[in-house]
């Protein structure tokens, strides 16, 4: 008593689940690392994608690395404010599908869902590809094997998530912190050394193929958009933050725009110094590390970390997907498999679909970093867009205090969005653009025609109607297939006399004498059973028994409409390994009467011990 005992006695601690709980939820710094990584690790593939477009009009036109990269700078400041407005009105999650199903409309939902598969499905390819050529660029020994270590490392994220072990963002704290301190460290450090303190990479040679003009610039500014994705992730995920929610999200958002910010312009002012050009087998950003830290172990240290972080970026997908394709599959735009979650809890068949199309583009771009983000960031700018759309109309709806600067906001980032996404698209095209244009069009009838089946289907099984009363049968029959006398024809008759009021085993045997066998054991059996025994001279068994029920169904179509059902007994093994030891005929029958009549089909399993 004195000890407090009887105070837990009558106010017991039920144990939450994981997730329950403000104190198992994320504060602004667990949320930076927790939902930021997709975000700042762009760094690692951004900046290169700018070098790559302007060096083929030599490595003067390096110098407008700065420039362009400063006007991706100001384009991320107005999404970042942008999506403090999304955050503060949709506190349960503003993704862009939820934004447009509420605020756009069906059509416009469908848009922002097939940009967003994508857009997740993009994150897993470039972020595994950006972090092997983070690998090769620290041990180039394994340069050749980049396809290899994307398919290895996507086989990890999909078995982890598979297993449904939860991120945990006091873990994803400690390499976001080395991430950022080193590429803080390279800026900084690169800034106050006169040049590169190392050089690495094999020289390859620059050849202008054409002039710096407005095209190019275009280009250049369109690759570079690609460090923009991931800085929705926070407004997607406000439910998750400790209360008050709404503050600790948007402090979680600035602080992610002011790092990504920083460290855009800090590389670009070292590209642009020191005219970093593209060299063989390692990153641009390795180029950066090396000139700032040498080839030592810090090099080595940032990389890994480069390539650690990329590798957690992309396992963001493998929680976003999942749960937005369980959302489609509420709304009936997916099969509603899609909604069904293990007991972890994880929603695997969004997981192991998410993997599969990952690999696929891995497979058909060689895990090419390069040929990757002319597909990626198209998904990404239509999400933005659409979203900032949303947030347009609902304050024009609304019409709260203040809401014409609301809007403003908004409808600035949806303009500088689309023309972003308009230069992506026009700009990258013919590199690899025109296969979002055809999937997402595809992915958005896809749904639509799910969406309509579904709806066929809920006015056919008149959903939401009060049914008629049933009909009333005079009796019922049961069929058992039987093939000998048995434990297992015991268990089947047992089920079937408690299920109906008359049962009658069938066995199909093609030799005469087995039959006469067996009809002596069920005679020495007794159990209060009928036996026919279908002959089938060709041994076959499905057919026959199909035949029967065939015949039994339509006798009793003449004798005035008894409910007929077929009970098969299956044999279980305790192992899934001993499964293909067991035929599979009870399976197959059941499948072809389901398929040719409209019995009552029942399957009852007899489970091994061994």
């Amino acid at each position: 008593m004195v000890y407090g005992l009887a105070r837990r006695q009558l106010r017991p601690k039920v144990p939450l689940r994981p997730g329950e709980g403000d104190k198992q939820r994320l504060t602004s710094l667990e949320g930076l690392s927790a939902l930021s990584l997709d975000a700042l690790s762009s760094v690692a593939y951004g900046p290169e994608a700018i070098v790559v477009v302007l060096v083929v009009a030599g490595t003067g036109a390096l110098t407008a690395t700065l420039p362009i990269t400063l006007a991706i700078t100001f384009l991320l400041a107005v999404l970042v404010i942008s999506y403090g407005q999304v955050i503060a009105v949709h506190p349960d999650g503003g993704g862009a599908y939820a934004v447009a199903r509420k605020d756009l409309g069906p059509r416009f939902s469908l848009l922002a869902a097939a940009s967003l598969v994508v857009d997740y499905v993009l994150t897993v390819a470039v972020s595994l590809a950006a972090g092997a050529d983070a690998l090769a660029s620290a041990f180039p020994a394994v340069a050749g094997e980049k396809l290899l270590i994307c398919l290895l490392g996507l086989a990890l994220l999909t078995v982890v998530n598979l297993w449904g072990v939860a991120e945990s963002a006091r873990v994803l704290m400690l390499p976001t912190l080395v991430f950022v301190v080193a590429i803080f460290g390279v800026i900084v450090v690169g800034l106050f050394r006169s040049h590169p303190a190392a050089v690495v990479g094999t020289y390859q040679p620059v050849h202008v193929e054409q002039t710096l003009g407005v095209l190019l610039i275009l280009k250049a500014f369109s690759s570079g958009c690609s460090a923009l994705t991931g800085v929705e992730a926070i407004a997607n995920a406000v439910p998750s933050f400790r209360t008050p929610r709404i503050r600790r999200a948007q402090v979680t958002e600035l602080m992610l725009g002011a790092l990504l910010g920083v460290m855009l312009i800090g590389l670009a002012v070292l590209i642009r110094r020191d005219h970093v050009v593209p060299r063989g087998d390692v990153t641009v950003l390795a180029q950066l590390t090396a000139g700032a830290y040498g080839d030592g172990w810090a090099y080595y240290v940032t990389n890994l970390s480069v390539t650690l972080v990329l590798l957690l970026a992309a396992n963001t997908s493998f929680g976003g997907l999942p749960v937005l394709m369980s959302l489609l599959a509420r709304d009936h735009r997916l099969p509603h498999l899609f909604g069904l979650r293990a007991e972890r809890p994880v929603y695997r068949y969004g997981v192991v679909v998410l993997a599969l199309l990952a690999a696929l583009l891995l497979l058909a771009s060689d895990a090419d970093t390069f040929r990757l983000i002319p597909l990626f960031a198209i998904g990404v700018f239509t999400g933005f867009t659409l979203s900032q759309t949303g947030l347009v109309r609902h304050w024009a709806g609304e019409r709260p205090a203040g809401w014409r600067r609301r809007a403003v906001i908004n409808g600035t980032g949806a303009v500088l969005t689309s023309v972003a996404g308009v230069i992506l698209l026009t700009t990258k095209f013919l590199e690899g653009a025109w296969v979002v244009v055809i999937a997402v069009p595809l992915l958005m009838l896809l749904f639509a025609r799910i969406q309509r089946y579904y709806t066929d289907v809920g006015a056919e099984l008149q959903l939401g109607r009060v049914p008629d009363p049933p009909d009333r049968r005079a009796g019922s029959l049961v069929i058992v297939p039987v093939g000998e006398v048995s434990r297992l024809t015991r268990l089947a008759v047992g089920a079937a006399l408690a299920l109906g009021d008359e049962v009658v085993a069938v066995a199909v045997h093609g030799d005469p004498r087995k039959s006469q066998a067996l009809h002596q054991a069920w005679d020495a059996w007794n159990p209060g059973v009928r036996l026919d025994i279908v002959d089938s001279p060709h041994h076959s068994l499905v057919q026959p028994i199909v035949d029967y029920v065939q015949r039994a169904v339509d006798e009793n179509a003449t004798e005035g409409g008894r409910q007929i059902a077929v009970l098969i007994p299956e044999v279980e093994p305790r192992h899934r390994r001993y499964e293909i030891l067991q035929n599979q005929r009870g399976l197959l029958l059941a499948t072809v009467l389901r398929a040719r009549t409209d019995v009552v089909v029942c399957l009852v399993p007899f489970r091994l011990k061994v």
